[in-house]
């Protein structure tokens, strides 16, 4: 992958971090801390494994429907 060098001031790094969207956010703060990456796809796996044990409530008890 090519590799782009930019140089930003601190005031232009904090207006670039305030007009991202919350999703643009949530994504920086993934790629920024692997280890939450590598706990949310534990975490994954884990329902993934309740569900198919029937450990996990259903939509309609979750939700109160």
């Amino acid at each position: 992958m090519p590799k782009v060098e930019l140089e930003l001031g601190i005031e232009q790094i904090a207006k670039t971090l305030e007009s991202l969207s919350p999703q643009e956010l949530e994504t920086l703060e993934l790629l920024l801390q692997p280890e939450l990456t590598a706990k949310l796809k534990q975490r994954r796996r884990e329902a993934r494994t309740e569900l198919k044990e029937g450990k996990a409530l259903s939509k309609a008890k979750l939700f109160g429907d």
